[in-house]
C-alpha cells in the first residue's frame, strides 16, 4: 500500500511540474517573447552554467575517488598480483588524464563559443598537423599500454617455476573441481569417457595411468601454502568458464577439450589478510567470471592460504582418489625397499 502511495505521490509531481511549464509558456506567449527560441541573454547563462556544472561534476568525482579509498578490494596477495595493480594504476592515471582535459573543454566550448548575436561560425575543414598529432600520441600510448600490459601476462602465464606444485582447476556446471598433483607432482591422464558424477569422478580420471593414483580431489575449498609456486591447470567440461582469483589479480579462461595454464605465488595468508582487512570473516574465493548458465552465481569457491606446516597438516588429512591403488603401490614400494 505504501508503494502505490509512493507511486501515485510521484506521478501526481510529474503532472503538477509539467502543468507549471505549460503555463508558464503561455503566459510568455501572452507577454510577446518567442517560448523555445534562445537569445543572447539565455546563451549566456546556459554557457556560464555549463562552466560551473563542469567544476561541480569534478568536484563530485574527486571527492567520490578519495570516498572510496578503502573499501576496494584489499592489497594484492600474489607476486603478480602486485604487477596487476601497477598495470592498472598506469591505464587509470593516463585515463583520468585524458578524461580530465577532454570533458573540461567539452564543457568550456559551450561557454566560451555560445551563439551570440552576429557571429559566424569559422569554417575550419582539414590540418595535416593536427591530424598527425591526435593520430600518432595516442598510437604511441597505445603501444607503451599494450607493452606493459604484455609483461603482465608474460609473468602470469609464461615458463613458470620448475619446482611450482601443479593444481588442476576443473570447472562445470556449475562448480569446481580442484586436483592436487600428489607427491610425484604429475597430474594423472584423463578421459571424458570416464566422467561418472555418481562415483565423484568428476574429472573422468584414468585408473590405468599410475601418475594418477597419488592425485587428491576436492570440492567446496581448497588450500594453497604461502610464497609457493603453484601453476594451476585448466579446464572445462561443457562450456566456457572463467577462473578468477581477485584478490591474486589473475584470471583466464577454462575452455572445453584444451587445458589453459596459469601460475603465480601467493604471498599472504588467510589469517594475515583478515589481520590486515580487520574482517575476522574474510576468505579468498575462486570465481566464475564468464556468464555460464543460470547457475553461474552459485560457482563461487573458498580458497585457504595456510603456512607450510598448515598446509602439510590439512594435506595430511587428504585422501587419493584412487586410493587402494595409492595404497598398494606404496605397499608393493615399502617391501621392495625392504629386501
Amino acid at each position: 500500500m505504501i508503494k502505490l502511495l509512493v507511486y501515485l505521490a510521484v506521478v501526481l509531481a510529474l503532472i503538477l511540474v509539467f502543468q507549471l511549464i505549460r503555463i508558464y509558456q503561455l503566459s510568455a506567449e501572452l507577454k510577446g517573447k518567442h517560448v523555445g527560441k534562445a537569445d543572447d541573454s539565455n546563451n549566456r547563462s546556459q554557457g556560464l552554467l555549463m562552466l560551473l556544472f563542469a567544476f561541480a561534476f569534478f568536484a563530485c568525482l574527486i571527492w567520490l575517488l578519495f570516498d572510496v579509498r578503502g573499501k576496494m578490494l584489499p592489497p594484492a596477495a600474489s607476486d603478480v598480483g602486485e604487477t596487476s595493480d601497477n598495470v592498472f594504476l598506469f591505464n587509470w592515471v593516463i585515463i583520468f588524464i585524458v578524461f580530465f582535459i577532454t570533458t573540461f573543454l567539452l564543457f568550456y566550448f559551450g561557454f566560451r563559443y555560445k551563439k551570440q548575436k552576429n557571429t559566424k561560425a569559422y569554417f575550419y575543414p582539414h590540418n595535416d598537423k593536427l591530424e598527425l598529432i591526435w593520430t600518432v600520441v595516442p598510437s604511441i600510448a597505445l603501444a607503451v599500454i599494450i607493452i606493459y600490459g604484455l609483461s603482465l601476462w608474460a609473468k602470469m602465464t609464461g615458463t613458470p617455476d620448475p619446482k611450482a606444485m601443479v593444481i588442476q582447476l576443473y570447472a562445470k556446471q556449475f562448480d569446481w573441481t580442484v586436483r592436487y598433483a600428489g607427491d610425484d607432482n604429475v597430474l594423472g591422464k584423463t578421459d571424458y569417457r570416464l566422467i561418472d558424477d555418481a562415483s565423484n569422478n568428476t574429472v573422468g580420471m584414468d585408473s590405468t595411468d599410475a601418475s594418477g593414483w597419488d592425485d587428491i580431489m576436492v570440492k567446496g575449498e581448497f588450500h594453497i601454502p604461502v610464497n609457493t609456486p603453484i601453476v594451476f591447470k585448466c579446464n572445462a567440461r561443457e562450456v566456457m568458464h572463467g577462473a578468477y582469483f581477485p584478490h591474486f589479480r589473475e584470471q583466464i579462461n577454462c575452455v572445453p577439450g584444451i587445458t589453459t595454464d596459469m601460475h603465480f605465488t601467493a604471498t599472504i595468508t588467510t589469517d594475515s589478510m583478515r589481520k590486515i582487512t580487520h574482517d575476522t570473516a574474510f576468505d579468498y574465493i575462486l570465481l566464475c567470471n564468464r556468464v555460464c548458465g543460470s547457475g553461474h552465481y552459485n560457482m563461487p569457491m573458498k580458497v585457504v592460504v595456510d603456512s607450510p606446516d598448515e598446509f602439510k597438516k590439512w594435506m595430511a588429512k587428504q585422501h587419493p582418489f584412487f586410493t587402494h591403488l595409492y595404497d598398494m603401490h606404496h605397499k608393493q614400494a615399502v617391501a621392495t625397499a625392504m629386501k
